[in-house]
């Protein structure tokens, strides 16, 4: 097979571009092709993949404010000529899903989300926004979502990251899936036993990760709480902090490994699709104190790696901190960096490896 990889953008680094180091893992061969790609925001191990961009990337500002050129991504992912693949795999949460292909050509995306911002959260989106700013946003997202659940007939076979997304990709584009877990590094991220008396939160500090929940309620608790990441509630954030919240900023992985072995409790309070700092956390034998929706429902197990808690409020989140400290001693280290392990690297890749080659083997044999 001569085979093509495909991401929306690499202008940072998450969990949905260790998808994309983990495909690459696996098809070394394959081009990475992408609506913009800044290297200075990624590991070095992008350096030696050839990425290909499409003619955004040359607009300025463009890889440092992406999010304000997605009216014309659709254009942009059009534009790649794939046709001298066999078979192209996208990793896709907003457009890389509608690259178009020949009939020869067998198209597998791994949906990381349909378009949070045109289905699910939607209404969340455009509550905060101003009047004429919100009539903008609803007419560019109409004809988003027209071209999305258009361009969700292009892929031949959809893999999910998780059975919450599975659900969502049936909703929102009709279509079935088969669950891949994503990979998480369980060798890099282990337990070494050196517990201080301090909670963990953070990430992307952006709305929809509600670490407002987080700070406020460990403000009115007064138990020390570490916030680690940047983002545009940052602000916001400080404001209503405590005096016993600490803002860490960004720190590196092997910061934030250590972060997670001394934590008491990883604090996971938004919605998330799959969530891989809750993993992380738990395969560095810390329990996580995650609300109960959405991918944590599948990555933490209730009373034995980590407790829920039933509504995203500051009361609810209190209740179970709570809970947990009074419980504290029924978390066993090992036992939950044990279950951590089911979601490691080593599995992710060898499931995608033979989910391609088994749909690529049915694809062509059905032409």
């Amino acid at each position: 097979m001569k085979i093509a990889l495909v991401h929306d953008w690499l202008t940072n680094y998450g969990g949905a571009e260790r998808v994309i180091e983990s495909f690459h893992s696996v098809f070394p061969a394959a081009p990475v092709y992408t609506i913009f790609y800044d290297q200075s925001r990624l590991p070095d191990s992008f350096k030696y993949m050839d990425i290909r961009t499409s003619f955004l990337q040359k607009i300025p500002f463009g890889r440092k404010k992406h999010q304000f050129f997605l009216q014309f991504m659709p254009l942009a992912v059009e534009q790649f000529n794939l046709s001298e693949y066999d078979l192209v795999l996208s990793s896709s949460s907003s457009c890389a899903k509608g690259i178009i292909t020949g009939t020869g050509t067998c198209h597998i995306c791994y949906c990381n989300t349909p378009m949070r911002y045109a289905w699910d959260f939607y209404h969340e989106y455009i509550g905060k926004k101003g009047l004429l700013m919100r009539s903008y946003i609803a007419w560019q997202m109409k004809q988003i979502r027209q071209w999305d659940r258009i361009s969700a007939d292009r892929v031949d076979y959809y893999i999910a990251n998780s059975h919450h997304v599975a659900g969502r990709i049936k909703k929102h584009y009709r279509h079935d899936s088969n669950v891949i877990y994503p990979p998480v590094d369980t060798d890099f991220y282990h337990p070494n036993g050196d517990k201080r008396n301090f909670f963990l939160c953070g990430g992307r500090l952006v709305g929809y990760k509600r670490t407002d929940l987080a700070v406020a309620a460990f403000s009115r608790l007064q138990l020390p709480l570490w916030v680690i990441g940047d983002g545009e509630e940052y602000k916001n954030l400080k404001k209503i902090a405590g005096p016993c919240v600490k803002f860490l900023g960004k720190v590196n992985d092997s910061e934030l490994r250590s972060l997670y072995q001394q934590c008491r409790a990883f604090i996971f309070p938004g919605e998330e699709d799959f969530g891989i700092m809750p993993v992380e956390a738990q395969a560095c034998g810390r329990p996580v104190i995650a609300f109960g929706r959405g991918g944590a429902l599948e990555t933490v197990i209730d009373g034995q790696t980590g407790m829920f808690f039933t509504e995203q409020s500051v009361d609810s989140l209190m209740i179970a901190v709570n809970r947990f400290i009074n419980s504290e001693s029924n978390y066993i280290q090992e036992t939950i960096a044990d279950f951590a392990k089911r979601f490691g690297k080593a599995r992710f890749e060898l499931e995608i490896n033979d989910f391609v080659t088994s749909k690529y083997n049915e694809y062509k044999s059905n032409l």
